[in-house]
């Protein structure tokens, strides 16, 4: 089992154009626009070329060929490898992972068409909802629990972050690649999730919520699951049109979990026994 990556010495070799800049926001929104995003890390990138996305290259620092070559081994799309001092110029800060893979971003999906397929997990679909989630790494980290507790899709408000920003796919461990991502209006989803009879359950600390665990639904469509910002939660229009505002039990001189943390709570005492 062998690879036979191309050298690059010079930082402005063309073929490391996707790479140029992942620190520049200018540089972030291009990769959006170009439709290809960056991953990072040893362990991301494993999950990467093993994922459904289409590759576009790979990049490896000389200390990290023999490491990668058994994931790279089938891989079709061209492999690079440069001096760590070469890479860090081009990406513009001490890229120490000495691993980083280029790939297409997937082809947009609607809502409809995610249900219009069985569930993978139990006799239900479970989505998460997502509004105002501008945090890259609470994406990440919700996206990660989403795939430990077999959530089918993850629905974004167009006020979120990037799912295919670097630091979103390392959070999430590349776990984020797995996962259906659609991006559309909360008010829509909720529509369509109620024309599908489903629920919809929207999470937030007060006190006067229905505790997660004295909750029963009897509707046999898709369960969504929405969430908020970290530091506003969800606004009073979205409470107020969901089917139920649910709240997670927690000592009473706790203020709040952390979104990331509350998602996962809510994923795993959902999960189908």
């Amino acid at each position: 089992m062998s690879i036979n990556p191309i050298e690059i010495t010079d930082p402005a070799d063309p073929r490391l154009a996707d790479y140029v800049g992942l620190s520049d926001p200018e540089i972030r929104r291009r990769s959006a626009d170009n439709q290809f995003f960056i991953s990072e890390g040893v362990e991301v990138v494993r999950r990467l070329v093993v994922s459904s996305m289409r590759l576009r290259s790979i990049v490896l620092s000389p200390n990290r060929v023999d490491i990668m070559t058994p994931a790279l081994a089938k891989v079709a799309c061209p492999i690079y490898v440069a001096d760590r001092k070469v890479i860090s110029s081009v990406v513009g800060f001490d890229m120490h992972r000495g691993v980083v893979g280029s790939a297409f971003r997937p082809e947009p999906l609607t809502l409809d068409e995610v249900l219009s397929h069985p569930p993978l997990y139990g006799p239900r679909h479970r989505i998460a909802i997502l509004e105002g989630l501008g945090d890259h790494e609470n994406l990440g980290a919700i996206a990660r629990s989403a795939r430990a507790f077999h959530i089918d899709a993850i629905v974004i408000d167009p006020t979120c972050a990037d799912p295919y920003y670097r630091r979103t796919v390392r959070v999430s461990m590349g776990e984020i690649l797995f996962l259906p991502i659609v991006n559309m209006n909360i008010a829509e989803a909720m529509s369509v999730v109620r024309r599908k009879s489903g629920s919809v359950l929207a999470f937030t600390p007060n006190a006067h919520a229905v505790s997660l665990h004295d909750f029963v639904d009897t509707k046999p469509g898709p369960l969504a699951l929405v969430f908020g910002s970290e530091g506003n939660g969800l606004p009073a229009e979205t409470l107020s049109a969901a089917d139920h505002q649910i709240r997670i039990p927690i000592a009473q001189d706790v203020d709040s979990l952390n979104v990331g943390h509350a998602a996962a709570v809510a994923f795993a005492l959902t999960s189908p026994r």
